[in-house]
């Protein structure tokens, strides 16, 4: 059996780590190019890992480029793992695979298919959730899923808290697919289209915070967008950015002011009035390195 693993972050670099301890046979792997890399949240270089284990590979800018396409024909895969890319893989790639194109999506599809998943789901409040892999065909991550694996998104869960529990998850679902190829037991199962729904695209203008929202809705934002993210940001004055990276939320019993009015600075943080609560600011990034005074606001 010959085997192909395209892959650029975390997850990429976790399918790799269970098809080695499993022996699984990996013939190829393409790893996503450093020097492409800068836009890619929770990047990691898989073909340092390919290397340290003598396995071949080739580091891309664009998987569809004719070159790739080329390599990926001469090999003549039976199984393709697609696993943490975010450029889209063309139909002539697939068509490479023999017995199927394999993709992951940290969502219990088929619901919550598309764009910035871990994002989405802080967003949505959700808690109890299941990443999968199934088969790639032509709609998106509509094809037949192969195995799911449970995890927990708490509340207090910041963008990398999320990360190291997919990637745990992936671990575990990765090492039973993987076993089930082997043993020659894989069952498909058709995704049922009438629960299917969608997430859209989130780009980092979308991480601007509305003081009017609820303060929950505040601080969900600023746990689904923190790092790897670009971050939750508001407007010093409306013209300076203001990152906040972690915050707490605190009952307001003392400040009356306008929502996103800084009421207090300390050594052990900044105090933001909201609505409903005060936002105790932890871990900031002040942009323009300007001096930060009580009273003035975050638009």
């Amino acid at each position: 059996m010959k085997t192909l693993l395209i892959g650029s972050v975390g997850s990429s670099k976790v399918v790799l780590q269970a098809m080695i301890e499993t022996n699984f046979p990996i013939t190829h792997v393409f790893s996503l190019d450093e020097v492409v890399s800068a836009n890619v949240s929770g990047y990691y270089p898989i073909h340092e890992i390919a290397e340290s284990r003598g396995i071949p590979f080739t580091k891309f800018k664009k998987i569809n480029d004719e070159e790739n396409v080329s390599i990926i024909k001469s090999i003549a895969p039976d199984y393709i793992f697609v696993v943490g890319l975010s450029q889209l893989v063309s139909r002539e790639i697939i068509k490479c695979a023999k017995l199927g194109v394999i993709g992951f999506h940290p969502t219990p599809l088929p619901k919550m298919r598309g764009r910035a998943a871990n994002v989405w789901q802080v967003l949505l409040g959700v808690h109890e959730t299941k990443c999968s892999m199934f088969f790639i065909d032509d709609g998106m991550d509509s094809g037949d899923i192969l195995g799911q694996e449970d995890y927990v998104i708490e509340d207090s869960d910041y963008a990398m808290d999320i990360y190291r529990k997919i990637e745990e998850a992936t671990y575990r679902l990765s090492k039973r697919v993987l076993q089930e190829i082997v043993d020659g037991t894989l069952n498909p199962v058709k995704q049922n289209e009438e629960e299917a729904t969608y997430l859209l695209k989130r780009s980092p203008e979308d991480g601007e915070i509305d003081w009017n929202e609820p303060i929950a809705t505040i601080h969900r934002l600023i746990r689904a967008v923190s790092r790897p993210f670009p971050g939750a940001f508001g407007m010093y004055d409306g013209k300076h950015k203001f990152i906040i990276w972690r915050a707490d939320i605190r009952e307001n019993t003392k400040y009356i002011g306008m929502n996103g009015q800084i009421a207090r600075l300390g050594a052990d943080g900044i105090d933001v009035v909201c609505r409903d609560g005060l936002l105790h600011v932890t871990e900031y990034e002040n942009v323009d390195s300007v001096k930060i005074f009580a009273g003035h606001k975050l638009r």
